[in-house]
Order: C-alpha cells, then structure tokens, then sequence
C-alpha cells in the first residue's frame, strides 16, 4: 500500500484535487484522510473526507456525478494528491457547475465565468 504522510496536519487531512484526465480541467478540491485514500484506491473511485459532515464522502453518492479514477499523482512530500478523473455526468460542483472553479476574481467582485449545467435542485 502506498503510504501518505498524513500526519502534517492535525486533522489527518490532506488536500486532494479532482482533474479531468483528458482535458486537464481542474474540477474540485477538497480533502482526504487515511481512510479515504484507501476506500479510494480500492474502488477506484474518487472518495473524499467531508470536513462539514466528518465522515467519508463518496463522490456522486447522492448526486451521481461520480469520479472515476483514471490516474493519481503524489506530490514530493507525499501530502498533496491529484486525482485525474472521468467525471461521469459532467457535474463535479454542488451548485451544478461542471468545476467548483466557475468564477474569477474581477476587481474587488467575483464574475461567474461557466454557466450551470444541472439545476442543483434536480441533483439533490
């Protein structure tokens, strides 16, 4: 089993990054423990650790925009990790946007840059 250094911060976590395998595409990112890492490696389905909800989060359990892992980087101190993923359904953000990453900084706002693909009300 490939070891994470898991223990650099004091809740275990360390940050993962969702990215489209093909197009490069960063989606999301969020945080992974011990637990996670090893769910994630053998399901080969991207899982995360939900900070908010403390307990294992299952990309697309709910929504079904699941993550499915096509390759995983390790950075060199083997406490950043990114996931290059098929992002099935074409959603990775809560708020029905294809990334989490959907607006920019425009002067002192934030400008929305990538429509809504899916009303978050019909994914939840």
């Amino acid at each position: 089993m490939i070891e994470l250094d898991f223990s650099k911060s004091a809740d275990g976590l360390i940050p993962a990054i969702a990215q489209d395998y093909q197009t490069g595409e960063i989606l999301m990112m969020a945080y992974i423990n011990k637990e996670s890492w090893e769910y994630t490696l053998a399901t080969n389905h991207a899982t995360y650790y939900s900070r908010s909800r403390k307990k294992l989060w299952k990309k697309g359990e709910t929504s079904g925009n699941v993550q499915k892992i096509k390759e995983i980087l390790v950075d060199c101190d083997e406490d950043t990790v990114i996931f290059k993923v098929e992002q099935i359904g074409g959603v990775a953000c809560h708020t029905g946007h294809r990334s989490c990453f959907y607006r920019k900084v425009d002067g002192e706002n934030l400008t929305e840059i990538a429509p809504v693909i899916i009303d978050p009300e019909k994914m939840y």
